[in-house]
């Protein structure tokens, strides 16, 4: 699926027609236009970036032993003042640091909606067959799919407000296997992106959509969500109903 997935017929935009007129490098590779082209879309569509680090083999470019997000963290701990959408620090950036990812810093301008491919596979085709607008959506390794939304900003009740402190520690992911919303004080790993294990972070709809308000997509992604869990639990059910005889 490509940048302009989902898009009507005839309503082709002029960046995802330059993209699909680009020759294509092997292994889902970006070459250094291609990466430039995207970086400052997404800048021009006002979501700020940043730096981030980048797979070697399989370890992460960061040099630390055991890092426990390679590829998917920023290369700075002042990354929230650090993140701009300036057209200049930009092409410096991916000029002088080929290799590095960029994260997006949400909850300023956009936040994002995080859930299972599957699940979000599913949501996504469901919202575009009902006429629903969908934003940016990138597909995040073999397991994540994110929807990129206009900010819910900060409410005048704090109450209605949370902070995504546990979606900047990917580490922690696998302990919230449904919708995670990634807002003020997070960040998502934004295409193109490398993963260790050859995996990568790639538009399914490109940053020339626009960003739609989250809650006309949430219920029908918690809807994919909670299926999605649903499965999965009565999956470890049957698993173990089958392997406990024969364990005995």
């Amino acid at each position: 699926m490509g940048a302009d997935f989902g898009r009507g017929r005839g309503s082709e935009s002029k960046f995802s027609h330059w993209l699909r007129r680009r020759s294509k490098p092997q292994q889902g590779e970006v070459d250094d236009t291609a990466r430039e082209a995207l970086l400052l879309a997404v800048a021009e569509a006002g979501m700020p970036i940043a730096p981030a680090a980048h797979p070697i083999g399989y370890r992460c470019s960061c040099e630390r032993m055991g890092c426990p997000t390679p590829s998917r963290h920023p290369i700075s701990f002042a990354w929230q003042t650090q993140s701009t959408t300036d057209r200049a620090q930009i092409e410096r950036w991916a000029r002088s640091q080929p290799q590095a990812n960029f994260i997006t810093a949400t909850g300023m301008i956009h936040d994002v909606l995080d859930v299972p491919l599957s699940a979000g596979t599913q949501a996504l085709e469901r919202l575009l067959a009902a006429g629903i607008e969908v934003g940016p959506v990138a597909r995040s390794g073999d397991d994540r799919m994110l929807f990129f939304t206009a900010t819910r900003g900060t409410p005048e009740d704090e109450d209605e407000w949370w902070p995504c402190e546990l979606d900047c520690h990917p580490e922690t992911m696998d302990e919230h296997p449904g919708l995670r919303w990634h807002c003020r004080g997070s960040y998502v790993l934004l295409p193109p992106a490398r993963l260790p294990g050859e995996l990568d972070v790639r538009w399914v709809r490109g940053p020339e959509n626009p960003l739609p308000d989250p809650l006309t997509l949430l219920e029908t992604l918690t809807d994919a969500c909670a299926r999605f869990v649903g499965s999965a639990e009565q999956s470890d059910v049957d698993h173990e109903s089958v392997a406990w005889p024969l364990s005995r």
